[in-house]
């Protein structure tokens, strides 16, 4: 498949894989697909590549940190810029697997950017939440509170969560009465991981795995849930856009920041510059802001954003005082143990 074949296939938004072969004279900037990469698209790739004439190709993820470790260990690295998670940047900046940011070269202030406590590897590009999210048509009466995530009495049914350890321990520890601001204080002392995956398993059978971002809302309107982890955009858009009746819980969001990084290797690590102080301008952020309700990290942009999308950002006053803030180093050191305990429970 030659690069022009790629770059149609990445502008009309349909996957390419990692065995696609690299199209070497185009930037690859790779998101999690679905209504966001779309949202990306209109906001902030194709006014990119108009704006600078540098060509743009896509490609999608879903958070596998092997993929980037894969690449840069076997110098085989075909992604340009990458948009991961904060826990993730920590843990892949430690590795050596992610370029550090040299801010001068970026010529934008770190100081403007809300989320770069401790990030030496990667560039805020947006503050979200995982949520509890529901259908009001298929569930007039629904849930208040994470706790009810774990009641099958009063919510009999299949419940979606996302295939991962991060946010699911928390959410346990909290439906078990532990206080958000103890999760991690509990997690860390002796028996607090075990009291975590002992109420997990008082859901298991009844949980609905999923992995990708778009998921979450094509399982509520198939009714094959009838709750589901998900992000809160995505939920936004299936309002917005399809018309769905669903509703987020703000109970105990799981709140956390998106990057922009550069993996170790990148063979266009210039581009990946000038692409990421493009994303990351103030008016790149407001814009995408336009498209999905992601809070923006540049401070600049908030006085660019319509007022009327603000009281659906993760990071409004009313949703951060009932929001559960990610530890990064918590997961940054406890996360290989944890992702590992956790493959070993799924598989029991």
């Amino acid at each position: 498949m030659n690069a022009g074949a790629l770059a149609v296939i990445g502008l009309a938004g349909m996957l390419a894989t990692a065995e696609t072969a690299f199209a070497g004279d185009q930037l690859t900037v790779t998101s999690s697909g679905g209504a966001y990469q779309e949202a990306q698209r209109k906001a902030i790739f194709e006014p990119f590549v108009k704006a600078t004439g540098i060509k743009l190709t896509e490609d999608e993820w879903s958070f596998e940190m092997a993929k980037i470790r894969a690449m840069v260990e076997t110098r085989t690295v075909n992604w340009d810029v990458v948009e991961p998670y904060g826990s993730m940047v920590f843990q892949m900046c430690e590795e050596g697997l992610i370029e550090t940011i040299d801010w001068k070269k970026l010529g934008l202030d770190r100081a403007k950017f809300m989320g770069t406590d401790g990030q030496e590897c990667g560039v805020p590009t947006q503050t979200n939440a995982t949520i509890l999210a529901y259908d009001k048509d298929k569930l007039p009466n629904g849930p208040k509170a994470i706790a009810d995530l774990f009641d099958t009495k009063k919510f009999a049914g299949k419940r979606g969560l996302w295939k991962s350890p991060v946010g699911n321990i928390e959410w346990a520890l909290i439906a078990d009465g532990v206080p958000i601001k103890d999760v991690y204080k509990v997690l860390s002392e002796p028996g607090g991981v075990d009291r975590a995956f002992k109420k997990l398993d008082t859901i298991k059978k009844d949980i609905v795995w999923w992995s990708a971002g778009a998921q979450p809302a094509q399982l509520l309107a198939d009714g094959q849930v009838i709750m589901t982890a998900a992000f809160n955009g995505r939920i936004y858009d299936a309002v917005k856009n399809s018309g769905k009746h669903f509703e987020i819980v703000w109970d105990a969001a799981v709140a956390g920041w998106s990057y922009w990084v550069i993996p170790k290797g990148s063979p266009r690590r210039g581009d990946a510059y000038k692409f990421i102080a493009f994303a990351a301008s103030p008016a790149a952020q407001a814009n995408l802001t336009h498209y999905f309700p992601y809070g923006p990290a540049n401070k600049d942009a908030m006085q660019l954003v319509d007022p009327a999308i603000l009281p659906h950002f993760a990071n409004s006053h009313d949703h951060l005082a009932l929001a559960l803030e990610v530890d990064i180093p918590f997961w940054a050191e406890k996360g290989d143990e944890l992702r590992q305990r956790f493959n070993a429970w799924l598989a029991q």
